[in-house]
């Protein structure tokens, strides 16, 4: 006989806390929603139903995969961000809420033109083109498969003739100044990388995570450039960790930047450093 959705949630659940899965239920609910492709709304008008065996198959197969600590973004494909669901893989970090702090903060004045170094998913950038509307985009990404999953995004959001990919090391290769500079750098340091959640250390990529040493050398590099391609009375928004705003700050100001501002994302942590054009 075969099993309800309800047992099967359950059943998943078990499994998934056997497995030292944090959020468990929550995990189990969002992987059948995603093998039987209908909504959380769905699937709770549905517990009494009975699943197929190719579902159970399905449930079976992506429950182990959780099992092994891989994100549940990277199973169903998609991650929630801003306004949108953005396709991730594990190409390409999972955009994140701490960093929808950067996002609104970019936002409060208007801007014409964005370049966003490191782009990943193309979260951050899309996420800004689409609020504002007469605005264009340059998206850089020492990766060329991060870059595919851009696109792919682009095209999703139907903005892919407001952005330019481009394949390029931070500046690498530009010109012109911008508006508004965005980024969400690697700034995890060597030490630190043993400690973050499996989640993150086996599955995202390390390149997009630490650039070794103390997580400060993304920084250094972008303070020296900044100055060529943020405009006048331009703004650069750069992601943060929490325990980095003082020494990250000291960066910049080295470079003559005067006055950064520090942003707190919704935990009250450190996570935006704002500058202003020279």
């Amino acid at each position: 006989m075969s099993e309800t959705i309800l047992s099967t949630l359950q059943r998943a659940a078990m499994m998934l806390k056997a497995a030292g899965i944090e959020g468990a239920e929550r995990d189990a609910r969002i992987l059948l929603c995603h093998v039987l492709e209908i909504d959380q709304g769905q699937l709770q008008a549905r517990l009494k139903d009975r699943l197929p065996p190719s579902a159970l198959f399905g449930m079976d197969r992506v429950v182990a995969v959780r099992s092994l600590h891989q994100p549940v973004s990277h199973i169903v494909g998609k991650r929630g961000f801003w306004n949108h669901e953005f396709l991730v893989n594990s190409d390409v970090l999972d955009p994140r809420p701490d960093t929808e702090t950067l996002v609104a903060a970019a936002l409060e004045k208007p801007f014409k033109n964005v370049l966003d170094l490191g782009t990943g998913s193309g979260a951050i950038v899309l996420s800004l083109l689409d609020e504002s509307p007469e605005s264009k985009a340059i998206a850089t990404d020492i990766s060329s498969r991060a870059l595919d999953v851009a696109r792919r995004n682009a095209g999703r959001l139907k903005l892919a003739d407001r952005v330019q990919f481009i394949e390029a090391d931070w500046f690498e290769g530009l010109n012109g100044t911008f508006d508004l500079i965005v980024s969400n750098p690697p700034y995890i340091g060597e030490a630190e990388m043993p400690d973050l959640a499996p989640e993150v250390r086996d599955w995202e990529p390390h390149l997009a995570l630490s650039p070794g040493g103390d997580g400060l050398a993304a920084y250094r590099m972008l303070a020296k450039s900044l100055g060529e391609f943020l405009a006048p009375k331009g703004r650069a928004l750069f992601e943060i960790g929490y325990r980095q705003a003082k020494e990250v700050s000291e960066i910049f100001t080295n470079e003559g930047f005067t006055d950064p501002k520090v942003l707190s994302d919704l935990s009250g942590n450190d996570r935006v450093i704002v500058l202003e054009g020279k």
